[in-house]
């Protein structure tokens, strides 16, 4: 089984390169709001208990069938130990499958996020980014409380892939994550 780690900032555009990296192999997307924005709608607020054990769940039963591979969007605050060790948890739920793992990171500056933070895709997918003013200054704030970009070198795993993609279409990314990794 392959699983790729897509990450990196707020509204870089990982559920939308997902998308087509979906399209284009047998890989699966589970972005990371579709945990997310029905415990929101339920609990009224974020749960971040409930986000984590519903993932785990799906996690581990999707490590136990027989497909290609998933994709997952995860936003890793790399300052935060925590983000480190729950990569590490999701490692240890798919690594008695064989698993290979990589890791595509997508950057982009502030500015090109503000813009894709208010597409068409996006909204229609994250109930909880419809109001695009409180979503512009999560944003904003998420970008001044955590460092969500690599520094040089520090991504220690194979398998890594770092793409500006602020001026590329996400079916360009796809197509260059799929023959960069041979997916």
């Amino acid at each position: 089984m392959k699983f790729v780690f897509l990450i990196g900032d707020t509204a870089v555009g990982k559920m939308t390169v997902g998308q087509e990296l979906m399209k284009i192999t047998g890989l699966r997307l589970f972005h990371n709001h579709m945990t997310i924005e029905p415990v929101l709608e339920l609990f009224g607020e974020f749960n971040g208990k409930a986000i984590s054990r519903l993932r785990d769940v799906i996690f581990e039963e999707f490590a136990a069938t027989d497909h290609y591979g998933m994709i997952f969007t995860y936003i890793w605050a790399f300052d935060l130990k925590s983000d480190w060790d729950w990569v590490e948890h999701v490692k240890e739920i798919f690594a008695p499958y064989q698993t290979e793992f990589y890791y595509v990171e997508l950057v982009a500056p502030q500015e090109v996020r503000l813009q894709r933070n208010a597409t068409e895709n996006r909204l229609s997918q994250k109930n909880s980014k419809r109001d695009v003013e409180i979503s512009n200054q999560r944003l904003i704030d998420t970008d001044l409380k955590y460092r969500c970009v690599s520094n040089e070198g520090e991504i220690p795993f194979d398998n890594y892939l770092r793409i500006d993609n602020s001026n590329l279409s996400a079916e360009a990314a796809a197509q260059h994550i799929k023959q960069y990794f041979n997916l």
